[in-house]
């Protein structure tokens, strides 16, 4: 497995990977399953500072992970929400938790301070993933999506990638980091 910056000429292979998490699972609270031409305009908006990466196994994108804005406003921009995906036949393998630690140090180099992930629960499998990379349950937003005929609490967990300092580093664009 390699993995390597996500391109937007990735965007069918990400968008199949996603589209059953969105039609067939309350993993993502997406009740429509972006397209190519959806998943690229995301890749592009994260710009300099939002990484995608993917992981390839021989010539096939398995698994992606990102960084996105946390909250739009300007006080925010030291954190990040992230998120990771695997091809339903990559998990078992290490392949998500070796994407996601790379992620993490991505965001770590570029000089954000917190990593934020939002897990609709119950998902036992993502909550024992982001732990063993160190993040920790912050707290619960209960009963706050509906899908699926029910609806659901999102567990919040959160990773300190850097201690917080005054004035706040500036951010590097992930492309400088030179970690893949």
């Amino acid at each position: 497995m390699r993995l390597r910056w996500a391109y937007p000429d990735d965007a069918a292979a990400i968008a199949g990977i996603y589209a059953p998490y969105v039609s067939g699972s309350v993993v993502s609270f997406e009740t429509e399953a972006p397209d190519e031409a959806e998943v690229r305009r995301r890749i592009e908006a994260g710009g300099a500072l939002h990484p995608w990466i993917v992981a390839q196994a021989d010539d096939a994108v398995i698994g992606y992970a990102y960084a996105g804005t946390f909250r739009p406003r300007a006080a925010y921009a030291h954190a990040v929400e992230t998120s990771v995906y695997l091809a339903a036949d990559a998990h078992g393998r290490g392949s998500g938790r070796r994407l996601y630690a790379k992620l993490i140090d991505i965001l770590v180099a570029q000089g954000f301070t917190q990593a934020i992930a939002a897990i609709a629960l119950p998902n036992e499998a993502s909550a024992r993933l982001h732990e063993a990379l160190g993040f920790v349950r912050a707290g619960i937003y209960r009963q706050v999506g509906y899908k699926l005929g029910e609806w659901h609490d999102v567990g919040l967990w959160q990773r300190t990638l850097a201690p917080a300092s005054n004035p706040p580093r500036e951010l590097v664009p992930f492309a400088r980091t030179d970690l893949l």
